[in-house]
């Protein structure tokens, strides 16, 4: 099993596919990081050399962003945002959507369970 930027790369599946297992690695970067490398795309991760892994390693290295370099790039974005006080660090702060979805009757994901309010008793006449 190669390991890959700290990522355990499954064996079984072709390359491409396989370096999406690493955080901050999707399709078409798979695609760019294997042809800089010179490794082919249909290739299954346990074919590839001890070489071919270097190369993609050396690649991955130096030209990306990837696990715990790039999440605790964008929790800083999300704490700078909160610090400056915009409307996005707000609904941040208050666990609320940021990109101008609805939340009357959704927004469930963001705000979490229902909080049922009792309703306020009827004046009596």
């Amino acid at each position: 099993m190669a390991r890959i930027a700290g990522v355990d790369i499954p064996n079984n599946k072709r390359g491409e596919i396989a370096l999406t297992y690493i955080y901050g690695i999707g399709r078409s970067n798979a695609q760019k990081i294997l042809t800089q490398a010179g490794v082919s795309w249909e290739k299954k991760a346990q074919d590839w050399t001890d070489d071919e892994q270097n190369s993609i390693r050396t690649v991955i290295g130096d030209t990306l962003k990837v696990e715990g370099e790039l999440r605790s790039e964008t929790q800083m974005n999300i704490k700078r945002l909160m610090d400056i006080g915009t409307y996005r660090g707000i609904r941040h702060r208050i666990g609320l959507p940021l990109r101008g979805q609805t939340t009357k009757n959704n927004a469930r994901t963001r705000k979490g369970r229902k909080k049922t309010v009792a309703n306020k008793k009827m004046a009596v006449k």
